[in-house]
C-alpha cells in the first residue's frame, strides 16, 4: 500500500509553521474479513521555519502573506499541492478570533488534499496541544494525572489527562505577546487581558511610553500566579475568570492531585532560556517564562519535558492514523459517503447519564462541541454496553434521540458509533424514536478518541458493511 503525504499548517497568535509527514499503512486483517487499514510507520520529513504570523492590523491576519509563506515552504520542502494526500489547517489562539480567519482559510484552500481541521476552539486546541507535547502519552504510560500548559503568544491552553482520559480542559488569555515592546521598552501594544493584569498589580502601561523590566516582571509574576490558581494551588480570585478565554470551560476539580506538569508552546522554551536579552522578541515571553520557572507551579508539581514545545500543535495536526472497520449496522443509505465528520466521544460516566435519560446534558454537550469544532454535524461515539437489556437500550435510544434532536441543527443526521456490538438494535430504536425527523446511521465495532474525524463510505458486501475510516490526529 502506498505511503500518504500529509501537511499540517498552524496559524497561531505569534507564529505560523508547517510540517510535512509521511505515513505508511497496511491491511492488518486476513483475506476473508473486512479490511482494517492500520498505520505501521510515520515520519516527519520536513519542518518549516517558524514564521511570525503576519498581520495587517492588530485584528486582521494578512491572508496574502500567509499564502506566500505556505507556498514558499512547499517549494523548500520539494512538494507541490498535488503531492499532498491529506492535511490540516489550524488557526489557533487569538488568531482564531481575527476578523478574517475564514478568508485566510480560503486563501490556503489549494494547499492540502483534505483539510481535516479548519479552526480549533480553545478547549479542543488544549487537547490537541496536550497530545502533541507528550503529556497525554506520559499519563497513559504511567497511569497518572498529567496537565499540559500550552503557552503561546495570546493564550494558555490547559488540559488535564488521567491515565490518557481527558478530564478537564480550558484556556486563559495569558501569553508571551500580549504586551509588545521596542528594544528600549517602549510599549507598542497591550492586549485587554494584559491590561487587566497590569491594573491588578498597579502598573501603568501606555502605548508610546516606556516601561521598566521591574514593572513588566510584576505583570508576568501575576500571570504565573494566575496559572497556579487555575491549578487550585492557591485560592482563586475574580481576575482569573476575567481572563478566561471566551467559549472556554476550565473544569479542574479542587483538591485533585496532579502528578506531573508539562509545558508546550513558544513560552515553554522561555522557561529554561538563558537569554541575556529579556525582550529578544519584542514581547514578554522570556519574562513570563522566568516568572513561571521561579513560581508556584514549578515548585508544587514535578515537571516533565515536552517532546514538542513550539511545534506541539502543528506536528500533531499534520499526521493521521487511518483504520477501517465495519459491522452489522443500521443506516439510511442516502447519507453516504460522508467525509471528515468530527467525533464527540462520551466517556463511561457521560454514557451512564444517557442511559439514565439526561438528554439536556447531551444537548448542551453537542451544542458546545459543534461550536468548538466549527461544524454543523458530528458523530456521537459511545463505549456501549456488552449485554444491555431491551429497556436499557430503549432508554438510551430515547435520550440520544431527544438530546441530538435538541442539540443538532435542523436536518442534520443522527450519526452514532459504538465500540460494543449493539448498533443494529440501537439504530432501529433510534429510528423509532425520531419517527423520520432525521436520517440515522448507527455503527458498531468502532473505537475513536476525542478529536478524531471519521469518513463513512458507501455500503459494501451487499449492504452489510460500511467502510469506516477513523482519522486520528497522531501526536508526538
Amino acid at each position: 500500500m502506498p505511503d500518504i503525504l500529509s501537511v499540517g499548517i498552524d496559524i497561531g497568535t505569534s507564529t505560523t509553521q508547517l510540517v510535512f509527514s509521511r505515513i505508511t499503512m497496511e491491511n492488518t486483517t486476513g483475506y476473508f474479513t473486512v479490511p482494517r487499514i492500520s498505520i505501521v510507520d510515520k515520519e516527519v520529513i520536513y519542518k518549516s521555519t517558524v514564521h511570525i504570523t503576519p498581520l495587517v492590523t492588530p485584528v486582521l491576519i494578512d491572508g496574502d502573506a500567509i499564502r506566500d509563506i505556505v507556498a514558499e515552504e512547499f517549494r523548500l520542502a520539494g512538494f507541490s499541492p498535488a503531492d499532498v494526500d491529506t492535511g490540516a489547517v489550524i488557526i489557533t489562539g487569538e488568531s482564531a478570533r481575527k476578523e478574517n480567519a475564514a478568508a485566510v482559510l480560503d486563501k490556503l484552500s489549494g494547499f492540502a488534499g483534505e483539510f481535516v481541521v479548519s479552526t480549533a476552539g480553545p478547549d479542543l486546541e488544549s487537547i490537541i496541544a496536550g497530545k502533541g507535547s507528550g503529556a497525554f502519552q506520559y499519563s497513559l504510560d504511567n497511569n497518572c494525572r498529567a496537565v499540559n500548559l500550552d503557552i503561546g503568544g495570546g493564550t494558555t491552553n490547559i488540559v488535564l489527562f488521567d491515565n490518557g482520559d481527558t478530564i478537564s480542559k480550558g484556556c486563559l488569555d495569558i501569553g508571551g505577546r500580549l504586551i509588545r515592546l521596542k528594544s528600549d521598552l517602549t510599549v507598542e501594544r497591550v492586549s485587554p487581558a494584559a491590561q487587566l493584569v497590569a491594573d491588578a498589580v498597579g502598573v501603568i502601561l501606555t502605548p508610546g511610553s516606556r516601561t521598566t523590566l521591574e514593572d513588566l516582571t510584576r505583570i508576568t509574576d501575576k500571570m504565573a500566579d494566575l496559572l497556579a490558581q487555575a491549578m487550585f494551588l492557591k485560592p482563586q480570585e475574580p481576575l482569573l475568570w476575567k481572563i478566561q478565554t471566551p467559549e472556554s470551560s476550565w473544569l479542574a476539580l479542587e483538591g485533585l492531585k496532579i502528578d506531573r506538569i508539562c509545558f508546550s508552546g513558544g513560552v515553554a522554551d522561555c522557561i529554561t532560556s538563558d537569554s541575556a536579552d529579556p525582550v529578544p522578541y519584542g514581547d514578554i515571553g522570556i519574562l513570563l517564562g522566568r516568572s513561571i520557572a521561579k513560581g508556584l507551579l514549578m515548585a508544587s508539581i514535578p515537571s516533565i519535558q515536552g517532546v514538542e514545545t513550539i511545534r506541539a500543535t502543528v506536528v500533531g495536526a499534520g499526521t493521521y492514523t487511518t483504520s477501517i472497520s465495519g459491522s452489522t449496522i443500521t443506516y439510511a443509505n442516502e447519507l453516504f459517503p460522508m467525509k471528515s465528520v468530527p467525533a464527540l466521544k462520551l466517556d463511561l460516566p457521560e454514557q451512564d447519564r444517557c442511559f439514565a435519560g439526561d438528554h439536556g446534558f447531551l444537548a448542551d454537550k453537542i451544542r458546545w462541541f459543534l461550536e468548538q469544532s466549527s461544524s454543523d454535524i458530528l458523530i456521537l461515539a459511545l463505549p456501549g454496553e456488552g449485554d444491555p437489556s431491551y429497556p436499557q437500550l430503549k432508554a438510551l435510544a430515547r435520550c440520544l434521540a431527544k438530546g441530538m434532536d435538541q442539540g443538532l441543527p435542523a436536518g442534520a443526521p443522527v450519526l452514532v458509533v459504538l465500540e460494543q456490538d449493539i448498533a443494529k438494535a440501537l439504530g432501529i430504536l433510534l429510528e423509532e424514536e425520531l419517527q423520520g425527523r432525521r436520517k440515522v446511521a448507527c455503527i458498531d465495532g468502532i473505537k475513536v478518541e476525542q478529536g478524531d474525524y471519521i469518513d463513512l463510505g458507501r455500503p459494501v458486501m451487499g449492504g452489510l458493511v460500511i467502510p469506516v475510516v477513523v482519522k486520528t490526529l497522531l501526536f508526538g
